[in-house]
């Protein structure tokens, strides 16, 4: 049995040994502490201060509604749910999102999202609500106006509105579109409008930027067989963590902790740190130079809607992020750093799409090559194939239906049924085999 052990110890740590069914290595108390710090949380994070209906039912309720309502849009054809697509993790699948245009970037996913103090690549939103209100009026997106979805609201929810958020204004002095961005015509009918107007209005917009992240919190990720086997680990269940993961998915976890040094960007139990890195992913050659959190960082101070502006619930003491930011040069290139739960099943990756899988990624972290605008953070791993393809196992075990109940999954409008979901299927297929 020494000898079994030695020849163990030779072959490295994670190889099983057949016909013994153990692995040569276990944790350390301090990996353990790493582990259980990347086990998922379940369940939304504490209400945003800077909306006081994040944690209301009627306010998820309407939010649901809003979400799928295609009529937030310039052509009655996108709502959220065009990009954020339910079947996809409520993300779209495509290099770069499509609304009544194309955009500029990648479609970001939405489970778990109400713990981050950023939105968007480029971090210009502070908040889950405030996130909602951008694509509503960008060009690309959903192309409308806040007037035209303020109109909505008054013609097709007053009275779920007014329940919730009290009367909405007068609109009979009010024009038909209007808006501080978008077209020279909406711009320019903003512009004739009063304060009072102006400012009535944007009360209205953002509460449906707050009722649309009030259902927003319902969609949150469930627990993968990673969370699983860190369970059996901290309980000292070898077989239970040997039934979770695969010894290549073990090799490719202690890679990421270890080597290969993901956790200094992707740590926490949504595996991200919410914060910008560059770390030299091209733009494409015919896609204008992306500055990423430079100008991000500049755009959320100026935002109307941020926490600390008059449509925020929050007191200034709550916005301690959006007083800390720093655009500076280092911000040049920086993206936000996303979380890799479910990262398997909603390629592809970066925030233009740039990587079709997460081989082409990892092959990226392994070279790390110099960034064409600003500075890369990220140096070579020098990874061998093997491990490559150790670190990919692993990541995909991070998949897990969202934890979320069934009729926040689909259209108020459609049956709620449980969405199909690889992961899932299989382990019930497990389950109903081992009974």
């Amino acid at each position: 049995m020494k000898r079994l052990a030695s020849i163990a110890a030779l072959l490295g740590g994670g190889i099983l040994l057949a016909g013994f069914g153990f692995s040569s290595s276990w944790w350390s108390d301090e990996e353990k502490a790493t582990l259980q710090d990347l086990r998922l949380v379940e369940g939304p994070g504490a209400p945003d201060r800077s909306n006081r209906y994040a944690a209301n039912e009627d306010a998820a309720r309407l939010g649901h509604r809003f979400f799928f309502d295609a009529r937030f849009s310039s052509n009655g054809k996108v709502s959220c749910a065009t990009c954020h697509v339910p079947e996809k993790n409520f993300q779209d699948g495509t290099p770069r999102g499509s609304g009544v245009g194309t955009t500029g970037r990648r479609t970001m996913p939405i489970a778990g999202t109400d713990r981050s103090p950023w939105f968007f690549w480029d971090g210009r939103k502070d908040s889950l609500w405030a996130q909602a209100l951008g694509p509503l009026e960008s060009a690309v997106e959903h192309g409308g106006d806040r007037v035209q979805y303020v109109r909505l609201v008054s013609a097709a929810y007053r009275d779920q509105y007014e329940q919730l958020f009290g009367p909405l204004p007068d609109l009979s002095r009010i024009p038909e579109h209007a808006s501080p961005n978008g077209s020279a015509t909406a711009r320019a009918a903003w512009s004739r409008m009063t304060p009072a107007q102006q400012q009535s209005v944007n009360r209205v917009f953002a509460n449906v930027g707050k009722a649309i992240a009030a259902y927003e919190r319902k969609l949150q990720p469930g627990v993968s067989r990673f969370d699983r086997y860190v369970d059996a680990v901290v309980a000292g269940n070898r077989a239970a963590a040997h039934a979770a993961l695969s010894e290549d998915e073990i090799a490719g976890l202690r890679l990421f902790i270890g080597k290969a040094s993901c956790t200094q960007c992707h740590n926490g139990p949504q595996l991200t740190n919410n914060a910008f890195s560059n770390i030299g992913v091209a733009d494409g050659p015919a896609a204008p130079a992306d500055e990423g959190r430079l100008a991000g960082a500049h755009q959320v101070v100026a935002d109307e809607f941020n926490c600390l502006g008059r449509y925020s619930d929050a007191k200034p003491g709550d916005c301690e992020e959006l007083k800390s930011v720093n655009a500076d040069a280092h911000a040049k290139g920086q993206m936000k750093v996303p979380s890799l739960r479910n990262v398997a099943d909603r390629g592809p990756y970066m925030h233009a799409g740039q990587f079709a899988t997460l081989e082409q990624v990892m092959d990226h972290y392994d070279r790390a090559p110099a960034a064409t605008l600003g500075e890369t953070e990220i140096r070579p791993l020098r990874l061998s194939a093997n491990e490559q393809r150790q670190l990919v196992a692993f990541l995909r075990s991070l998949s897990a239906p969202l934890a979320a109940e069934p009729q926040w999954l689909a259209s108020p409008a459609a049956p709620s049924q449980p969405a199909s979901h690889p992961v899932a299927d299989r382990d019930q297929r497990l389950a109903r085999s081992e009974q």
